[in-house]
């Protein structure tokens, strides 16, 4: 049994759109029969959410090379593309929050920029808590109450948590929208 983060949109364990940073050919590519071995796929970002994840309701934001998001609560986790949402200038959220926006703003107008990005986020989901990860989160030392900083190891909890089941039966404890 593997599991895998996609760095695209995933649908029902099927990858729907070509990623942003990657060669294209990736839509549809079933990860079971290349592989030999049943393969759970699901949005990297998801996967990172899925292993921070420690109850309430958690809004998980990955920055990098762009921006990956998700929504966790209650056994459910719904994927997002929040990185496509329109900003100033004719430009989306990823390119002011992940690395192209470290580059453009300089770090502190740019930690700045997330913090007040993720308040509004917070917001708009009802989160009792936003967890940041990816590999940016390292220039934040300190971070107001309510957001915390992630850890990229928490995909691995992520992917084993895919494949957990209820006790006494097969059904799979997590629903994946």
């Amino acid at each position: 049994m593997k599991s895998i983060g996609f760095p695209a949109p995933v649908r029902k364990g099927r990858i729907v759109g070509e990623p942003k940073h990657l060669g294209k050919g990736w839509v549809g590519f079933n990860f079971t029969r290349a592989l030999g071995k049943p393969v759970r796929v699901i949005n990297d970002a998801a996967m990172q959410a899925l292993g921070s994840y420690h109850g309430g309701r958690m809004l998980f934001l990955g920055l990098g090379t762009g921006l990956g998001s998700a929504l966790v609560w209650e056994k459910t986790l719904l994927p997002l593309e929040l990185g496509d949402l329109p900003y100033p200038d004719g430009k989306i959220i990823e390119n002011y929050l992940g690395i192209p926006g470290l580059a453009l703003l300089r770090k502190k107008k740019w930690k700045h920029e997330v913090i007040y990005a993720v308040g509004q986020l917070k917001k708009a989901f009802i989160s009792d808590y936003v967890v940041l990860g990816g590999g940016l989160v390292h220039h934040f030392t300190r971070l107001p109450k309510g957001i915390e900083s992630g850890r990229n190891e928490n995909a691995f909890l992520g992917g084993k948590r895919l494949w957990e089941t209820k006790p006494r039966s097969r059904e799979l404890k997590w629903h994946v929208i």
